[in-house]
């Protein structure tokens, strides 16, 4: 696997994932270049993550599960804080899915 499917479960994700499910089924696009455009929407997230965000959050939280499964790492946090420079936001339930980048590029 090229990429991580990290992005995928996100709104744009699934948007992006039903709109080409409909391509394919109506023979608009073919299946191989449906998958194309999912790995290079991977590539372009991470690398936008990577050279574009410059804010930092601190989170605090009580950790209520974690996992750690084929080198991803999942933290589910309840009652936590996000506090970034400008703010803070109290959330009640949060997940956290975090991985190497260095294994993104594989």
């Amino acid at each position: 696997m090229a990429t991580f499917e990290l992005y995928r479960r996100s709104t744009i994700g699934m948007c992006l994932t039903e709109t080409l499910d409909e391509m394919v089924n109506s023979g608009t696009l073919s299946p191989e270049l449906a998958i194309q455009v999912l790995v290079q929407f991977d590539k372009s997230m991470t690398e936008a993550l990577e050279n574009q965000v410059k804010s930092k959050v601190t989170i605090k939280g009580h950790l209520h599960t974690y996992r750690f499964c084929d080198n991803v790492w999942t933290f589910i946090l309840q009652d936590a804080i996000f506090k970034s420079e400008e703010n803070q936001e109290h959330v009640d339930r949060v997940k956290i899915v975090a991985c190497d980048s260095k294994l993104l590029t594989q």
